[in-house]
């Protein structure tokens, strides 16, 4: 990016996501970056992938945005899986493959604008939810591993409702309480987000896709085919 701070949206199911995000994008990258508006924000899965495109485009027109950053909770749909990155592959339950499919249509053919061709994308899917991110390396019986295995003999390891009461002491955690327990934890991964990808593929992804900037930054989305 011609050695200039890159400019970049975040999008995520909550503030409180959007604000670890930041914490964790800027760790990975190893270097500090811009934060750009992305005109909408979205409450909950549904609200994610329906505005997208709108952000897409909205972002493309009107910004100078490099790149778009998405965080999502898997809840109890698919986990992204080494084999969903196949050339080609689609898992239609995977919520990071629909976020990346959403994005690619809604971009494939905008015009040059604003120096560029296109902006750059990056998707983490937090298994079953970010609250298990938060806990990584301080709770080791949470772990994307032990999620998956609980879904396949019908006996989870923990609950959603868990996790949060072990993140923010307290179910329902209110939003002062909410940011200062995720972002704390996210400084913490920030410093070594190591243990992190290693328990997390669903951060793994996203890791990747943040460090494929510096090596190919317009080739991000090249290699995969419609879905």
């Amino acid at each position: 990016m011609n050695g200039r701070s890159l400019r970049l949206a975040l999008l995520g199911e909550s503030q409180v996501d959007e604000a670890a995000l930041a914490i964790l994008v800027e760790g990975i990258l190893g270097k500090p970056f811009n934060q750009v508006q992305p005109g909408l924000r979205a409450r909950g899965w549904p609200s994610v992938i329906q505005i997208l495109p709108a952000i897409a485009r909205h972002l493309h027109f009107n910004t100078d945005a490099d790149a778009l950053v998405m965080l999502v909770d898997a809840d109890d749909t698919e986990p992204h899986g080494s084999h969903h990155e196949r050339p080609g592959y689609f898992h239609p339950r995977c919520r990071l493959c629909q976020l990346r499919a959403v994005f690619r249509r809604a971009t494939r053919h905008l015009p040059l604008k604003h120096g560029r061709e296109r902006m750059l994308r990056a998707v983490g899917l937090a298994v079953p939810s970010a609250e298990a991110w938060y806990l990584c390396g301080n709770d080791d019986t949470v772990g994307e591993a032990a999620w998956v295995e609980g879904r396949v003999t019908g006996r989870a390891p923990y609950t959603r409702r868990e996790l949060k009461a072990r993140v923010y002491g307290t179910e329902r955690p209110n939003l002062a309480q909410a940011v200062a327990g995720a972002t704390l934890a996210a400084k913490r991964h920030a410093r070594d987000p190591r243990r992190l990808e290693h328990d997390f593929p669903g951060f793994a992804a996203l890791a990747t896709d943040l460090r494929s900037w510096e090596l190919k930054p317009a080739e991000t989305d090249s290699s995969r085919s419609a879905a």
